[in-house]
């Protein structure tokens, strides 16, 4: 009578005995995945604290600033008082220009996290270096 084998999915180690991918760490949740998790937790954090930070210093300083110097409050640059010129038309570019920023920095922390819980060996019709 033969031996009756249970299948379950892909084996999980190579045959040096280490993990084929540190990805079935994350997904099995062990301590190694959950410092992988923190990891990329943290570096999104605090890529979102920066931007934070650098929207907090440019648009959230100016009440400041028109409050220590009220006659800027009364310049009109191209026939459109200030604040509504610094609020209104330019605050739009430099939103952009942080969530584009923002965007891409996030895509390539997301990208060396796929690689380095990936599969260190190449897949299949793939060429070794």
């Amino acid at each position: 009578m033969t031996e009756r084998v249970r299948v379950t999915g892909p084996p999980r180690h190579t045959a040096a005995g280490r993990p084929a991918s540190r990805l079935g760490d994350v997904h099995e949740q062990t301590a190694l995945g959950d410092v992988y998790l923190r990891s990329l937790l943290r570096e999104q954090l605090g890529l979102a604290v920066r931007v934070l930070g650098a929207l907090a210093v440019t648009l959230g300083t100016l009440p400041l600033v028109f409050h220590l110097a009220p006659g800027l409050a009364d310049a009109d640059p191209l026939g459109i008082p200030l604040p509504w010129l610094l609020l209104g038309v330019l605050a739009h570019p430099l939103l952009l220009l942080l969530a584009w920023r923002y965007v891409r920095r996030a895509e390539r922390i997301e990208r060396a996290f796929a690689d380095l819980v990936g599969n260190d060996r190449p897949g299949p019709g793939s060429e070794a270096p």
